[in-house]
């Protein structure tokens, strides 16, 4: 699987490039960063995670902990400390984008937007489901695609034209990250929805709060609010998956 992995992107990145040279050295040292990492251990990504995380706390507003909407977070989840012996960073980011995620070092980021739009019960769904995705191994495999991703751009780069590197860099990225996540996107998704309304219920929480936190992500979606924009692209679909879950239900 790896040497086809590393096949697949170097030709890849020689297509995009057209008759450009790359040496043997490149092409060496890419399908070692490849190899990289596709065997990155389970410290690495420790260690990548908490070095993204603290780029990430820097670059955005974190809610103070004093402030209502942290001691909102604190509450709703004071029963979530940790995942797979993992502990667990639950913060906000002050912002009106709609957004959550997670990373694979427990991390948990919920901005004040998606905070607004949820009540409580909906709020613990998405925090649940995030916690979800770091329980079943989503969030590594997501870091892994983005190691994937900077190893082409890598490549690309070292065509020696800025022009080329600007435009198919992104292009590059773009594909080898739809094409990895493709294949277990939809059933990462059912996974972390079914994770979140396990939190609800085992919280105590109205187990419809998945349903209607979906079905407002779906309404947000159809209105073309840009604020709820990014959160779609990485967590599609949402209305099917409120139905599948009230059908459950």
């Amino acid at each position: 699987m790896k040497q086809l992995i590393t096949g697949a992107l170097v030709m890849i990145a020689v297509h995009l490039v057209g008759c450009r040279t790359m040496t043997a050295g490149d092409m060496m040292g890419t399908a070692s960063g490849v190899l990289a990492a596709t065997s990155i251990t389970d410290a690495q990504m420790m260690q990548e995670a908490e070095a993204a995380t603290a780029t990430l706390d820097q670059n955005n507003k974190l809610a103070p902990a004093s402030g209502k909407y942290q001691k909102r977070v604190k509450t709703l989840a004071k029963n979530l400390q940790n995942v797979n012996g993992v502990p667990l960073n639950i913060k906000v980011y002050m912002t009106k984008d709609i957004n959550a995620f997670a990373m694979a070092n427990g991390t948990i980021r919920v901005y004040s937007g998606l905070m607004d739009a949820m009540n409580d019960d909906e709020l613990l769904f998405i925090i649940g489901h995030e916690i979800g995705h770091v329980a079943k191994g989503h969030t590594k495999q997501r870091m892994r695609t983005a190691l994937l991703t900077q190893v082409g751009r890598d490549v690309i780069t070292k065509t020696g034209s800025e022009q080329v590197a600007a435009l198919t860099a992104s292009q590059l990225g773009d594909f080898t990250e739809k094409v990895i996540n493709a294949q277990f996107s939809q059933k990462n998704e059912r996974e972390a929805d079914d994770y979140g309304l396990e939190v609800l219920k085992q919280s105590g929480r109205n187990p419809l709060g998945a349903v209607t936190a979906l079905e407002k992500l779906a309404s947000m979606g159809s209105s073309n609010s840009t604020f709820v924009a990014q959160m779609l692209s990485t967590h599609p679909e949402p209305g099917a998956r409120a139905e599948r879950i009230r059908k459950a239900l």
